[in-house]
C-alpha cells in the first residue's frame, strides 16, 4: 500500500516537473518571439528615420549667418565688504515688520526627464567576450564603450554627400552597442544633458582625434540618436564640419544661428557663416541646462579645509571638494529662464550638494540643531554660512560674474552673497524641510524662509498667502529676521525655487 502511494506521488511530481518544463519552454519561446518582434520594430523605425535623414542630407545645405552671442547681464556685487551687525543690536528682539516687494518670479519647473533615444531599445545586449572595448576618461572618470579600430572612419571632405555616406555607415547595426553603452553611462553616472554632451565629445575626440570632422560627426550622431535636437553645419572655406545644439534655455557667450525661430549653438565654432542641414529628426528634444541632480564623477580630493562657525565653535567641519566635479562646473554655461536674469540662480540652487560633502557636513549640523526650535536651528545654520567663508566679489576673484554651485563654496577661497544664499537655501531645504525663496535687491541676494513657527519675530513678506521671514547669509552675525541696512525693499524681487 505504501509503495503504491509512493509511486503515485512520484508520478504526480514527474507530471508537474515535465509540465513545468514545457511551460518554461513555451514562456521562453514566447519571450524570444516578443523580443525579436520588438527589436525588429525598433530597427525598422530607426532604419527608416536614418534613411530619410540621409536622403535629405545629400542635398545642398542652405547658407546662414550667425547672430552675435548674447552677453550675460551685469549683476553687481553689493556690499563690499559685507555688513557686520553690532552685537548689541543683534541681541535685541527685532520687530515684526511686513516688507513690501516689487514682484514675484516663478520660473517654470525643472524638467527632470531626459530625452529618450529615437525609439525604445527593448533589450540591452550582453557584451560578448570577443567584443572590443574603447576606454576614455571624462572629468577624471574612467569610461568604456564597445568600439574598436574597425569602427573608425575618415572623411575626405565636409561636402554633403560625404557626410551623408558617413551617417549612413554610422546607422548600421555595428554601432548599436555603442549607442547603448553611451546611454548606459548617462544613467550610471547620472549625467545631466550638458554633462552627457561633454562625455560624447570627449569620447569622439579620443577615438577620432581632437577637433576633427570625424569627431564632430560622431558626437553629433550619438547625441542625435540619444534623442537630442542637433543640426549639422559645414564651412566651405575651412573644409570643417560642425554640429549645433538646440537648448531649452538661452546660453550666454555663444554665437548662435536662428533656424525656424529657434536658436542653435554651434559647438567649438566661431565662424560667422555656415551651410546648415536644417532638418528635424523624429522625437528630437532640445537639451536642458538644468542639472538638478548629483553627477557621479570619480573622486579627486582637493586639499582639506576646516570651517568653524564663529558663534557656535562646536560646528566645525573639515571638508575637501571633488576636483573632477569642479572641472565639470567650469564648463557649465551661464543661462536664465524666460528672459529674466534673476532666474539664473535657480539652476544653481536646484542642484544639490554632493553626497560626499553631505556625509561630512550634515551630521555636524544635524547634531548642532538636534532638539532646537526652528528659530534656533536656522540661526545656527545661518551663522555657519555667514562666518566660515571669506568674502570677495566675482569681479576681483574671477574677473566676471560666476555664481557657485553649492559644492564650489568648499573649493574656492572666497564666495559672495549669491553663493551664500544658494548654499543656505540648499541646507535649509535638506535639513529642515522648509520652503525657501530668494530675495533679489539691486546688487544683492538674500533668502527668506517659510517657517512652520509663525511667531518668529523679524522682517517678513507675505507671498501668495504665506509668511516668509528674511534670512540674510551675508549680513554677518545677524540672526534670522533681519534685513541688511541699505536694502530697498520696494525694489526687491521674490524668486521662487522648485
Amino acid at each position: 500500500m505504501m509503495n503504491m502511494k509512493k509511486i503515485a506521488l512520484l508520478l504526480l511530481l514527474s507530471i508537474c516537473f515535465f509540465t513545468g518544463k514545457a511551460q518554461d519552454r513555451d514562456l521562453k519561446a514566447e519571450y524570444e518571439a516578443f523580443r525579436n518582434k520588438a527589436q525588429k520594430e525598433y530597427n525598422d523605425f530607426r532604419d527608416k528615420a536614418n534613411a530619410e535623414y540621409v536622403q535629405f542630407m545629400s542635398e545642398a545645405w542652405k547658407s546662414y549667418n550667425s547672430m552675435p552671442a548674447v552677453t550675460a547681464p551685469k549683476i553687481p556685487d553689493f556690499p563690499n565688504p559685507p555688513v557686520t551687525i553690532p552685537e548689541k543690536e543683534n541681541e535685541k528682539v527685532p520687530e515684526n515688520k511686513p516688507l513690501p516687494f516689487e514682484k514675484v518670479i516663478t520660473p517654470p519647473p525643472v524638467i527632470q526627464e531626459q530625452p529618450k533615444p529615437i525609439a525604445p531599445v527593448p533589450v540591452i545586449e550582453q557584451p560578448k567576450s570577443s567584443e572590443k572595448w574603447f576606454s576614455f576618461t571624462v572629468f577624471g572618470t574612467d569610461c568604456k564603450v564597445r568600439l574598436s579600430d574597425a569602427n573608425k572612419f575618415s572623411l575626405k571632405d565636409s561636402k554633403e554627400k560625404t557626410i551623408a555616406g558617413a551617417w549612413q555607415r554610422l546607422s548600421q547595426p555595428e554601432y548599436n552597442n555603442l549607442i547603448r553603452d553611451c546611454l548606459g553611462l548617462r544613467d550610471s553616472l547620472n549625467l545631466c544633458d550638458w554633462a552627457y554632451l561633454e562625455m560624447l565629445q570627449q569620447l569622439s575626440s579620443d577615438f577620432l582625434g581632437k577637433n576633427t570632422n570625424e569627431a564632430a560627426l560622431l558626437s553629433a550622431f550619438l547625441y542625435n540618436q540619444s534623442g537630442y535636437k542637433i543640426r549639422l553645419a559645414r564651412s566651405e572655406a575651412a573644409n570643417r564640419l560642425y554640429f549645433m545644439i538646440a537648448s531649452q534655455h538661452l546660453i550666454f557667450g555663444m554665437n548662435y544661428y536662428t533656424l525656424a525661430n529657434e536658436k542653435f549653438y554651434p559647438i567649438n565654432c566661431s565662424e560667422k557663416s555656415l551651410n546648415i542641414f536644417d532638418r528635424a529628426f523624429p522625437n528630437e528634444t532640445a537639451l536642458s541646462l538644468t542639472i538638478g541632480k548629483e553627477q557621479y564623477f570619480a573622486m579627486n580630493y582637493s586639499d582639506k579645509k576646516t570651517y568653524t562657525a564663529k558663534r557656535y565653535p562646536q560646528v566645525t567641519v573639515t571638508v575637501s571638494a571633488n576636483k573632477n566635479l569642479m572641472e565639470f562646473f567650469n564648463t557649465y554655461p551661464r543661462s536664465y529662464i524666460n528672459s529674466d536674469p534673476t532666474t539664473m540662480w535657480t539652476f544653481y540652487a536646484n542642484t544639490p550638494l554632493s553626497q560626499h560633502i553631505k556625509d561630512v557636513l550634515y551630521p555636524v549640523l544635524q547634531d548642532a540643531i538636534q532638539g532646537k526650535s526652528e528659530q534656533d536651528a536656522a540661526n545656527i545654520i545661518i551663522n555657519f554660512v555667514q562666518t566660515v567663508f571669506g568674502y570677495q566679489t566675482d569681479d576681483i576673484q574671477f574677473g566676471y560674474e560666476r555664481p557657485f554651485f553649492s559644492d564650489e563654496n568648499f573649493f574656492y577661497p572666497y564666495n559672495n552673497c549669491k553663493d551664500r544664499a544658494i548654499l543656505y537655501a540648499n541646507i535649509i531645504r535638506d535639513l529642515m524641510g522648509l520652503k525657501v525663496v530668494f530675495l533679489y535687491y539691486p546688487g544683492h541676494l538674500a533668502t527668506a524662509v517659510q517657517f512652520k513657527e509663525s511667531t518668529i519675530p523679524g522682517d517678513y513678506l507675505i507671498v501668495n498667502g504665506a509668511r516668509y521671514l528674511v534670512c540674510d547669509p551675508t549680513y554677518i552675525g545677524a540672526n534670522i529676521g533681519r534685513t541688511m541696512p541699505g536694502m530697498d525693499n520696494t525694489k526687491a524681487q521674490v524668486v521662487f525655487l522648485e
